[in-house]
């Protein structure tokens, strides 16, 4: 299997308001750097959307690294859907899970590859989640 290491982040302005998401892929010397935006919507689902288009560009199974600095989307994808999926898509509130649809395509999108989740803090020396901000946050602009 490949390695590659996927990078991302969500930015929205306002929130809700404009959003944007980006994700940067690295395998080997290869860099690859993906944005897109949104007219309406959270941060929170501009980070799901960014891991979401990160791991669907890869064109085949990969040993995959990904990089972001959302504890709501590592904390979700790595604990809590298991619970929401025996639950019904319900909380521990019994509320409906919020972006259940983004949390879906997630899921299907990690079950494709083999997937390691890292957090990094935001805003800090993580020169590609950097860039995946200034990434995002211009594709929020430009709605």
């Amino acid at each position: 299997m490949k390695k590659v290491q996927v990078i991302t982040d969500g930015a929205c302005i306002g929130n809700p308001g404009p959003g944007g998401w980006a994700a940067i892929l690295r395998f080997g010397p290869h860099k690859k750097e993906l944005s897109g935006s949104v007219g309406h919507t959270t941060n929170n689902r501009m980070e799901l959307l960014a891991a979401v288009e990160g791991l669907r560009a890869l064109k085949e199974p990969c040993e995959v690294e990904v990089v972001t600095d959302s504890q709501y989307l590592k904390n979700g994808i790595t604990s809590w859907i298991q619970r929401w999926k025996l639950n019904g898509w319900r909380t521990s509130e019994k509320k409906p899970v919020l972006n259940q649809d983004l949390w879906l395509a997630l899921d299907e999108q990690v079950s494709r590859h083999r997937t390691r989740w890292t957090w990094t803090k935001g805003h800090s020396s993580h020169a590609d989640n950097n860039r995946c901000d200034e990434l995002a946050t211009r594709a929020a602009r430009r709605q």
